[in-house]
């Protein structure tokens, strides 16, 4: 394996991730979304199943968390068009189409992504645990499991997980709701106010001063010692990876109320920002489900910490990490810190992404600013990374040409940014963001 990796050092792409400089790799292995979804392993009825599962579950959330009753216990988002961050960003160069934002960035509970995957994969386990103990069925109301003797039951059991900290964030505060043991293995570059939510709710925060992939792997240590624990792996796990794939389904029918067309003459574009992958994953895989060959779905990265474009590039997967070649894995974006990819998620996006790109911090830093300017819309610095897409894919002609894309298909583009953090941010954590922007 050390020689495949030092193989790759002479490409062009890893050459290119070397130099920090910002980077675009098209995926040459892309297909039909017909093809690629069979490589997955997993199918549209998982999918459902994960949609019946969290439907089961509504009650219970409106319940635990008043945030979500309006929506009858629904963890989702809306998608706002951005038209004068799109003026702003064509000042650059022109936008084919128009820009749109999704705000799981101020989904309830935990202001992130994180709420899709890391609250399913809690969900799905205490289902899991008290259908077993004969406490529930699946007929019952689910807001059961918020009782004193549910809570009790579950006091005995542990959940663990490594995060970088929205991940974290999302699954501590579910597990400590419904009663479990939680504890949350967080690396250097996690934020400090997360920590302190998390303890606030009763959380045990461990530290790390290494980076993301040390903190998994000491959370999976400890988890593997205690028999009443079960470990949620970030990099692994074909629950949480379901849990992020209810967002794609979804989209169909909130595009189609916004009557927003998505055809062979509509393409919509979506970015998203990776970190280790499970969550771009996820919802890619979902959107594939809901629109076909008609969405198109780049990842985006950080040039300190580009783990998916090189595993993805090389096709080594988590074979190789960015520091195998000389990157430091150091960035603002913390929830996109990471050094290696996950090897399941790589592997099952083989054929279905377009591609991933990677910009600088400073680059995240002055698309924040633009956008609190323009929109009145604050994000984390990790959240804009999929604002550059757009440029990438109005400027590419040949890429257009090789969709088999008109000018005038593209001019009924729909490109989607994901924003996947930033809602909960503290008033002075923020500000310290958008002066570090403005500077």
């Amino acid at each position: 394996m050390i020689e495949r990796i030092k193989d790759t050092l002479s490409l062009p792409v890893v050459t290119e991730l070397q130099s920090l400089r910002e980077t675009l790799w098209l995926n040459p292995g892309v297909t039909t979304a017909e093809a690629g979804l069979k490589r997955v392993g997993l199918t549209r009825a998982d999918a459902d199943d994960a949609e019946a599962r969290l439907q089961r579950f509504a009650p219970l959330l409106a319940k635990a968390f008043p945030e979500t009753a309006a929506m009858g216990g629904i963890i989702e988002s809306d998608a706002i068009p951005l038209p004068h961050m799109q003026a702003e960003l064509e000042k650059a160069a022109p936008i084919q189409g128009n820009l749109w934002i999704k705000k799981d960035s101020h989904l309830p509970v935990s202001g992130s992504i994180k709420a899709r995957g890391g609250i399913y994969e809690v969900l799905a386990h205490a289902e899991k645990l008290a259908i077993e103990a004969g406490l529930l069925t699946t007929a019952d109301d689910y807001s059961v499991l918020l009782s004193a003797e549910l809570r009790q039951f579950f006091s005995q059991h542990k959940i663990a997980v490594g995060s970088t900290g929205n991940l974290g964030l999302a699954i501590g505060i579910m597990s400590a709701r419904l009663g479990f043991h939680v504890t949350v293995h967080m690396s250097a570059d996690a934020r400090q106010w997360k920590k302190e939510k998390l303890r606030l709710h009763g959380v045990e925060v461990m530290e790390y001063e290494q980076d993301y992939s040390v903190a998994v792997q000491q959370g999976r240590r400890a988890a593997a010692s205690d028999p009443a624990c079960f470990f949620i792996d970030d990099e692994n796990s074909r629950t949480l990876f379901l849990g992020y794939s209810v967002a794609g389904l979804r989209l169909r029918r909130q595009l189609e109320e916004k009557g927003i067309l998505v055809d062979a003459t509509h393409p919509l574009f979506v970015y998203l920002p990776c970190g280790v992958g499970g969550g771009p994953g996820g919802v890619a895989f979902g959107l594939k489900l809901a629109f076909g060959d008609h969405v198109h779905c780049f990842f985006a990265e950080p040039t300190h910490s580009p783990c998916m474009l090189l595993g993805m590039s090389t096709g080594l997967h988590d074979a190789i990490c960015v520091q195998d070649i000389g990157i430091d894995n150091r960035t603002a974006a913390d929830g996109l810190a990471v050094g290696r990819a996950s090897g399941f998620v790589g592997r099952a996006m083989e054929q279905l992404i377009d591609g991933c790109y990677t910009l600088s911090d400073e680059s995240m830093y002055d698309l924040l600013v633009m956008l609190d300017r323009t929109e009145g819309l604050r994000l984390e610095p990790s959240a804009l990374a999929g604002m550059k897409g757009p440029l990438h894919v109005s400027s590419n002609g040949a890429y257009q040409r090789h969709l088999g894309l008109t000018a005038t298909s593209m001019a009924h583009a729909t490109h989607l940014v994901w924003a996947t953090g930033g809602g909960m941010v503290p008033e002075k954590e923020m500000l310290q963001y958008l002066a570090k922007g403005k500077r």
